[in-house]
């Protein structure tokens, strides 16, 4: 949508009623767009910027239904007016419960017509302002911590998001690769197109080539109608590929002739079409290592990896969890309508002993789950499943053995702890100085905060150093 023009697409199989409508919105200022069907609606679609579209009920081929849903997918918050013979006004009724905006009775009255395009106008004005204040402060409140990994991930968004750069993301499951992605595309000059997203491993070869590139009517069976793939609805935008890794060899193959020559071809098509997009991809995968068996090409990957984007797994930042534990506690809290204040000390040690294998997302369903089962505003231990509370011991990584070894080792009382564990000590005073934040440093609240008494507060206050805080 565009927050400053006037926008609109007609689409209806009568020309005399287009021409009448255009007639009018033209007088009020109005830029109109016109299609004859809802299938070449969706061919011209990619190219356009809109604030409202006019769409009539009942047409030959795809009906305004039909053309509502698809709408509401490729253009979310798009309103769409329907346009309805007087008998048939229950249809419309039933196509705004789908998500349609408003509804006129055919012919339109010039000043009815002027009246809902001026409020269809103000809403798709105030959606893109939403998405702007969204944008805004969406991926640095979702991006949380303040680890050495998580400040060189952010640096890099900063840095490379306004370049036209092809990215490669690198992690885990879980880690957040989707919000490096949207993070690049706001920083980008881009950042008022469309971010459009695939996800390479959950569809057949077959069908994620259609879904990428298109197709147009009658390329196989059940092919009704063109069909814009991906590249053509991200134009002017970002396309981001995620779980790249997983992508047959021969669409590998396509993939690089559309970054190499800007152009891609619709199954059925005898011409290619040009695409302008910017290319994010990202994979949990070693990529250098699936060059190497022959699973990727090593073309492609040279290609997306103009530069790479390494986000830490979640056991390499345990430093982090007060944050992350803070924030997700209050959106958890929000979702599931429950008022949850804090963590106790030995509930965030235990997370701290965890290792994390699903990262970010695992730590979300973990906290999900105390949260609908807690009974007090702060979260015990007892609130978490089997294998956080008693978890497999890490292993540690395999050092290079020295040259020299005692023959005997000196014994000691206790084993070291591995290097970047916390220790109990640390998740402690990582606790009290969360929850000091979190209640502005009121000593009070901070106890009933933590379930402690407030003179225990001020024993481990002063204990970790903590008292001029």
């Amino acid at each position: 949508m565009n927050a400053t023009g006037k926008n609109v697409l007609i689409v209806d199989d009568e020309p005399s009623l287009r021409l009448l409508i255009r007639a009018v919105l033209e007088s009020d200022g109005w830029n109109v767009h016109e299609a004859q069907s809802g299938e070449q609606a969706l061919e011209i679609l990619p190219g356009l910027t809109l604030n409202a579209a006019l769409i009539d009920m009942r047409m030959e081929g795809m009906d305004g239904m039909a053309l509502l849903k698809e709408l509401n997918t490729i253009m979310p918050g798009l309103p769409v007016i329907m346009l309805t013979a007087y008998g048939n006004v229950n249809s419309a009724v039933v196509a705004m419960k789908h998500g349609a905006f408003d509804y006129l009775t055919k012919p339109a009255d010039n000043e009815e017509l002027k009246a809902v395009l001026a409020k269809a106008l103000d809403y798709s004005r105030l959606v893109d302002e939403n998405e702007k204040l969204k944008s805004a402060a969406g991926a640095t409140e979702q991006m949380i911590g303040s680890s050495q990994g998580m400040l060189h991930v952010k640096d890099l968004i900063e840095q490379a998001g306004p370049s036209e750069a092809t990215i490669l993301v690198l992690g885990e499951s879980g880690t957040g690769k989707e919000l490096v992605a949207e993070g690049l595309h706001r920083a980008s000059q881009r950042a008022d197109k469309p971010l459009i997203k695939v996800n390479c491993a959950a569809l057949p070869a077959d069908l994620l080539e259609s879904e990428l590139f298109g197709y147009m009517k009658g390329a196989f069976t059940g092919a009704n109608a063109n069909k814009p793939g991906r590249f053509q609805l991200a134009s002017g935008g970002t396309l981001f590929l995620d779980e790249i890794g997983e992508m047959d060899p021969v669409l590998q193959a396509k993939i690089l002739r559309a970054l190499q020559e800007k152009v891609v071809e619709p199954l059925g098509s005898v011409s290619p079409v040009e695409t302008d997009v910017r290319i994010i991809a990202a994979t949990n995968r070693d990529l250098k290592q699936e060059v190497g068996k022959g699973n990727f090409r090593e073309d492609l990957y040279y290609r997306l990896s103009v530069l790479e984007i390494r986000i830490p797994p979640l056991r390499e930042r345990v430093g982090d969890l007060p944050s992350l534990v803070a924030y997700l506690l209050e959106k958890l809290g929000r979702k599931n309508n429950k008022k949850v204040r804090s963590v106790s000390p030995s509930f965030l040690d235990a997370l701290g002993r965890y290792d994390w294998p699903g990262n970010v997302r695992e730590l979300e369903n973990v906290l999900e789950r105390a949260i609908i089962l807690s009974r007090s505003e702060v979260l015990g231990p007892e609130l978490l499943p089997p294998q956080v509370i008693n978890p497999a011991p890490k292993q540690p990584s395999p050092e290079p053995a020295p040259h020299a070894q005692p023959a005997q080792q000196p014994q000691q009382t206790a084993p070291a702890p591995a290097t970047g564990t916390p220790t109990l000590d640390d998740a402690e005073r990582q606790a009290l100085i969360a929850a000091l934040e979190a209640n502005q440093h009121h000593r009070e609240r901070t106890a009933d905060a933590l379930g402690i008494s407030r003179r225990t507060l001020q024993y481990k206050l002063k204990k970790y150093g903590l008292t001029r805080r």
